[in-house]
């Protein structure tokens, strides 16, 4: 398969040092923020407003990111703050300074209904047992029993990486339109990766903030979890892909929230939609015979799986075994033991 950085035109050579700016034009500057794990960064983009800077994303909870954000405010913001706070979507790597900044600063926090309640949620998991609903589930794809402890012993972990959200938010709308000093961002909404992730599009400037929608070199994370177990969120997702290329214009400056800002949006949404299919068809084939969830992890990830991603790698198996089951061409062959076993159709 096509390699990305064959098919895309990437706007800058080079990327900004961990917690260093770099301005993208005249309204948005770039701020890689760093990150403790083998993904070391994500990209916030500072988008002029009036009487300061607004934030479009946040950063992980960490004292690095504590630090960062107080260097920020004397280097761009002049000390004089910023004058919102946009969350894309919920994951802890956007929202997780959220709470804080707009303490900080005394303002409002900008997200969609369903990630701004959903983050909630998943904050109040935390200190909590695993649920029964959980471990019910993990077993049925297969892990083994030492897998499942350490599912039930990680759980809650959301809420340790988040700090504690505002208590009211302004609503994005797919279709809003929020006017900034000198542009309009228009807010895009796509759906898979969350429940409701926007994307922020200025058409007088061009440029797409594209969140974790869409992502220079991976593709993100589509998964199934315990709380809603038959969900089809991968049927979602590549709407959302073939939705994103119908309305974006192919020039549009892509800025990430990981990787370096790229042109070729029509042609990365193509890629991504086709690496998804290509798996699934290795799904299918392996189901020839009955096979669990755990069993397919070959067929879909280069990568070894360990403890740190076995339960996401569980989530996106499940999410590819839903959208099978809901297209018919996979069913359940038997369930033995709490385990249930999938079969080509």
């Amino acid at each position: 398969m096509t390699r990305p950085d064959d098919i895309l035109d990437y706007e800058f050579d080079a990327t900004p040092d961990l917690g260093a700016l770099q301005r993208v034009h005249d309204n948005i500057t770039w701020l890689r923020m760093p990150m403790p794990f083998a993904l070391d960064h994500i990209n916030l983009w500072l988008v002029r407003d009036t009487d300061g800077w607004a934030t479009v994303d946040t950063g992980l909870r960490t004292k690095e990111s504590v630090a960062v954000w107080h260097n920020v405010n004397g280097e761009l913001l002049d000390n004089r703050g910023l004058t919102r706070v946009i969350v894309t979507h919920m994951h802890p790597d956007h929202v997780g300074m959220a709470g804080w900044l707009c303490e900080q600063y005394g303002v409002h926090l900008w997200m969609t209904r369903s990630e701004y309640f959903v983050c909630r949620v998943l904050s109040a998991d935390t200190g909590k047992s695993a649920p029964t609903d959980g471990v019910l589930f993990y077993r049925a794809a297969g892990l083994a029993d030492e897998h499942i402890e350490r599912y039930k012993r990680m759980f809650g972990m959301f809420g340790k990486a988040v700090h504690t959200l505002p208590d009211s938010y302004i609503r994005m709308c797919d279709g809003d339109h929020i006017e900034m000093a000198d542009m309009t961002l228009e807010v895009v909404m796509g759906n898979g990766h969350s429940p409701e992730h926007a994307c922020l599009f200025s058409a007088q400037e061009n440029v797409l903030i594209s969140g974790d929608q869409v992502l220079p070199t991976i593709s993100s994370n589509v998964s199934v979890w315990p709380t809603e177990p038959h969900a089809n969120p991968l049927q979602d997702w590549l709407d959302s892909c073939h939705r994103l290329r119908e309305r974006l214009p192919e020039d549009v400056l892509v800025l990430p929230a990981h990787g370096r800002p790229f042109r070729g949006v029509a042609k990365r949404l193509t890629q991504l939609i086709d690496e998804h299919e290509e798996g699934l068809s290795k799904v299918l084939d392996q189901c020839a015979a009955p096979q669990r969830a755990a069993d397919l992890f070959p067929s879909l990830f280069d990568s070894t799986i360990t403890d740190s991603n076995r339960i996401m790698a569980t989530g996106e198996t499940m999410a590819n075994i839903n959208y099978l089951l809901a297209r018919g061409e996979l069913g359940v062959d038997s369930q033995t033991e709490g385990v249930t076993w999938y079969r080509r159709t």
